[in-house]
């Protein structure tokens, strides 16, 4: 009896593997590594915006609509749970995803105040924030490749045959992904130009209207010699 239960544990171990369920925990462990490192540049800018609002507030303590636009998108980026969970729930990681593209825009606006304000732009603390918040951005943009990249291997694993069949036996199924329509313009991080703003004719990149031609001379008379 002993020797058939040791034969057919054998037999379903073959069959596990040549089915890819093996491969489905390697690849379940490679997305949820990646996520873990998508969450940790999430939060790592999550925890840059208080001083980068403070810092800006001491210049431009009138930008009150920004202020509250940058707080609002904080408060429901950090209002969701970010839990295993979400990774298999489609509705729920779309909301996730849409508030961390509101708090992408609602930074890039509080960026573009200091245009406004000369000495904040030239604020050493300023200056330094914003150099911090530009690398995490980057490193958001890379960690959210890299978690696209181990999605889209999973999903093809769940979906190509045979181990379709060990998706459907186990309960593995497609899981959401970033949107990549527009993974370029995220991949950018929100910047501030320092170049001086162009001002008059004179400066660079911006050209004079070209002068009118001189009018062309009247017709000499009828017989006069040319030249005269």
């Amino acid at each position: 009896m002993r020797t058939v239960w040791i034969g057919s544990a054998a037999v379903l171990m073959l069959v596990l593997s040549g089915c890819g369920y093996n491969r489905f925990q390697s690849q379940d462990e490679q997305v949820k590594s990646a996520w873990s490192e998508v969450l940790n540049q999430y939060q790592r800018r999550f925890d840059l915006i208080p001083n980068l609002v403070n810092t800006v507030k001491g210049y431009a303590a009138q930008e009150q609509r920004v202020f509250l636009g940058v707080a609002e998108a904080r408060s429901r980026a950090g209002s969701i749970q970010a839990t295993p969970a979400l990774l298999n729930n489609p509705q729920a990681f779309a909301k996730f995803e849409a508030a961390q593209g509101q708090l992408t825009g609602a930074l890039s606006r509080l960026l573009a105040v200091s245009e406004n304000y000369p000495q904040l732009k030239s604020d050493q603390n300023f200056l330094a924030l914003q150099a911090q918040l530009e690398g995490t951005e980057n490193r958001i943009a890379v960690a959210r490749m890299r978690y696209i990249g181990a999605v889209q291997s999973y999903n093809v694993l769940v979906r190509s045959f045979p181990t379709n069949l060990t998706a459907k036996m186990f309960g593995y199924t497609v899981k959401p992904n970033f949107s990549v329509q527009n993974e370029a313009q995220v991949a950018a991080p929100p910047t501030v130009s320092f170049a001086p703003a162009a001002t008059g004719t004179g400066d660079a990149g911006t050209s004079a209207p070209a002068p009118a031609g001189a009018p062309a001379p009247a017709p000499a008379p009828a017989g006069a010699p040319a030249g005269q």
